[in-house]
């Protein structure tokens, strides 16, 4: 979202990916799990991460995110870039770092990653990634873009939603296309978007590239005339064009970036092809869906409450959002078809996870049911959640910060994991060392994680304790599928 993004953006020639030797960081393997450091060792502030398991192979994951990609030695005008040594640049000296985005991927189930420069032909500041992957093992990533927002005469101003493919598991990647874009104008600014691909065999939409966003009609105004709406557009072709943007939220909200904006739009694919998205704002939790590719909606329904709002706010967090995440079980198990909804609320006095269900395509759903088990009402905050359902085995596989047993800033990371279609979940502590959080540091507004035939990768920010700030780890679980059971030992 806006408010994290006042960057730099460098125009420099960055390393391309063939010339960066793995790099792989494995600090702590566990008895039942492997974690990994997938930023490079001169990466500062990784955050805004989001990963995805190839279908067509999975030993590849592929994860993006926003780094400062090096650090400069001001007195001999040098930039460091990771994992390639030292390249002589002309640099203002002034500036220390700045902002890139990256894709992280492995070729060997998570074991080792290497690193590719996403493209930036525009030059300019992007953020919010997110990935998904076709039926084919391409990668679509999507991404904000935009210039000149934050000045009120900017030399040059745009603002766009962009995708990019990469056929070749994440190591390079094409140059994105729009799906939107503003040209010579801030306003309005398009936000925080997510896609989703149909890979749905019986679908006859199988191939549809879907995103959905939030547009801003001015970013940060108090005007009541200034509204939030959530946005989306389809791709047809695999990602190489869109179709023009529709509105689909009936009713809007305010242009503030909080509770009462309308954001976290996170698009599903049914077991039928059918398009579900759902959203928080200041009515509570807000369904729609689309029956024929997303040429028509429905009706706005609200489903669930959201005590607190989305906007929690989180000790040692510059700032936390408890925004729904929307996923589809398309398993050829009991609860195939089922849609499901989570997201961080504080009805029991402090935050935690919940997930809902709806058996019969978003007409009824379930009450709210807890994933985190430690004690209720104990002050002890859930934050940060990401969820995904595996599309082979039909679990429900969640991960989100913790502070159940720590104390003030100190956060650790947890997978929940449910085999019953959300009726139960158990809670497995991930093996990252105990980290402080400082709200001076942005750590990314989301957590993420994918699932495929019992492996489960997620990825989060954590706190470094050192000049690195934050990194980015990946947590790798391989369970038995259907069932509770890890396999072991980890290789």
């Amino acid at each position: 979202m806006f408010k994290s993004l006042i960057l730099i953006v460098s125009l420099l020639q960055l390393p391309m990916a063939s010339d960066i030797p793995a790099f792989s960081q494995d600090k702590t393997v566990g008895r039942t799990h492997r974690v990994v450091e997938i930023t490079p060792p001169h990466g500062i502030n990784g955050n805004e991460v989001s990963i995805a398991i190839n279908p067509t192979n999975e030993n590849n994951i592929v994860a993006v995110a926003m780094l400062r990609e090096y650090q400069v030695e001001k007195e001999k005008n040098v930039a460091f870039y990771p994992n390639a040594g030292r390249r002589r640049i002309e640099f203002d000296p002034t500036i220390s770092s700045s902002y890139s985005n990256y894709a992280f991927f492995s070729m060997d189930g998570g074991k080792s990653w290497n690193t590719s420069v996403c493209p930036n032909p525009h030059g300019r500041t992007q953020g919010d990634d997110a990935i998904r992957f076709n039926a084919e093992g391409v990668a679509i990533r999507s991404y904000i873009s935009f210039l000149g927002i934050f000045s009120p005469r900017p030399e040059r101003a745009e603002t766009a939603i962009m995708v990019s493919r990469s056929a070749d598991g994440g190591a390079s990647w094409d140059d994105p296309v729009p799906v939107i874009e503003h040209l010579n104008t801030a306003e309005p600014m398009e936000d925080k978007p997510y896609p989703v691909v149909d890979m749905e065999p019986r679908s006859q939409f199988l191939g549809n590239i879907y995103v959905t966003w939030t547009r801003f009609d001015r970013y940060g105004s108090s005007d009541e005339e200034d509204n939030s709406q959530i946005y989306f557009s389809s791709s047809s072709d695999q990602g190489k064009s869109f179709r023009p943007a529709v509105r689909i939220s009936d009713l809007g909200g305010d242009c503030l970036d909080d509770d009462n904006t309308v954001e976290g739009a996170v698009p599903a694919v049914g077991a039928n092809g059918e398009v579900y998205v759902v959203w928080a704002g200041p009515r509570g939790m807000e369904f729609d869906v689309s029956l024929d590719g997303g040429d028509k909606w429905s009706d706005d329904k609200k489903i669930y409450d959201f005590p607190g709002g989305w906007s929690s706010p989180v000790d040692g967090a510059g700032r936390h959002n408890g925004m729904p995440v929307t996923s589809v079980d398309h398993s050829a198990g009991k609860f195939r078809g089922s849609l499901y909804v989570n997201w961080i609320d504080d009805r029991n006095g402090d935050l935690d996870v919940f997930v809902g269900v709806s058996r019969d395509q978003g007409k009824t759903w379930s009450e709210p049911l807890r994933v985190n088990d430690d004690e209720v009402k104990n002050g002890r905050p859930q934050f940060f959640t990401w969820m995904t359902v595996d599309p082979v085995d039909g679990s429900l596989n969640i991960v989100f910060y913790d502070r159940r047993d720590v104390d003030g800033k100190n956060s650790k990371m947890y997978l929940a994991r449910s085999i019953d279609g959300g009726a139960t979940f158990k809670n497995f502590l991930i093996d990252q060392p105990v980290f402080e959080m400082k709200a001076e540091v942005f750590m990314g507004d989301y957590s993420a994680i994918d699932a495929r035939n019992g492996k489960v990768a997620a990825a989060y920010t954590f706190f470094t304790g050192d000049k690195r700030l934050t990194a980015i780890a990946a947590a790798l679980f391989q369970f038995k599928p259907g069932t509770q059971e890890l396999v072991l030992p980890v290789d």
